[in-house]
């Protein structure tokens, strides 16, 4: 199964990020612009950042009731974005209707769920009610949202391999949580190599920090990419 890697634009402005994408440039196709730069530059970001030739990951965790998100949807759909993210515990008629949005908008638009946050975890998610481990909570929304139309979802590395088990083959699994062998984890609980990842069934995976806080952020990341084509560390 092919695997595509995903960068992190953890920053408030896509002007502090203009050394890293050049230095990325060739490397890297996919770039995540998330709610720090978003609600700080706006869709404004998103236009010059793709305008640089990098396919856009819009991660915005729409949650809302369901008349909200579909029109919040219609809205993102008309950036040049590739993917958007919803949180799937907003329940099954929002996700419809966040699907209807997309289909009417921009059908090649891939709409994702969001299961989990890989930051949490059992303790985490027993303090807000919701009983169990977090891999069971992820089964149980990432199969309501595929029932809802959802053509991806966004979850920990760990779930890959149970949820290849019980969703469509076509569903796309996009995976934070990711760590190069002797990285540190940083604010991430559940994690895997990127090796690792691939080997389970990802399609994409989201790495930031191992790539933009590296000494050489090109090699890091050609370092991640020949890991997941299984070529071992690239020199």
């Amino acid at each position: 199964m092919a695997c595509d890697l995903i960068l992190v634009l953890d920053e408030p402005s896509p002007r502090v990020v203009q050394p890293l994408l050049r230095a990325l440039s060739g490397e890297i196709r996919w770039v995540k612009i998330g709610l720090q730069m978003f609600t700080a530059c706006g869709p404004d970001c998103v236009r010059e950042i793709a305008d640089q030739g990098f396919k856009v990951f819009l991660d915005l965790k729409l949650h809302d009731i369901p008349n909200t998100v579909g029109h919040a949807v219609e809205s993102a759909a008309r950036l040049p974005i590739h993917m958007l993210t919803l949180h799937t515990c907003g329940g099954a008629e929002m996700m419809r209707r966040a699907v209807a949005a997309q289909q009417a908008t921009r059908p090649d638009l891939l709409l994702l769920g969001v299961t989990v946050l890989t930051s949490m975890g059992t303790a985490d998610l027993n303090a807000v009610g919701v009983p169990g481990a977090p891999e069971d909570q992820v089964l149980r929304l990432a199969q309501l949202a595929t029932g809802a139309g959802l053509a991806g979802l966004v979850c920990s590395p760990l779930e890959i391999a149970p949820l290849r088990a019980v969703l469509p083959a076509s569903t796309q699994l996009i995976t934070p949580g990711i760590r190069p062998s002797g990285a540190k984890a940083d604010d991430q609980t559940r994690v895997l190599t990127p090796a690792q990842a691939a080997a389970a069934g990802a399609n994409f995976l989201v790495v930031g920090r191992p790539i933009s806080q590296a000494a050489d952020p090109a090699a890091a990341a050609r370092s991640i990419l020949a890991e997941i084509a299984g070529r071992g560390t690239a020199p």
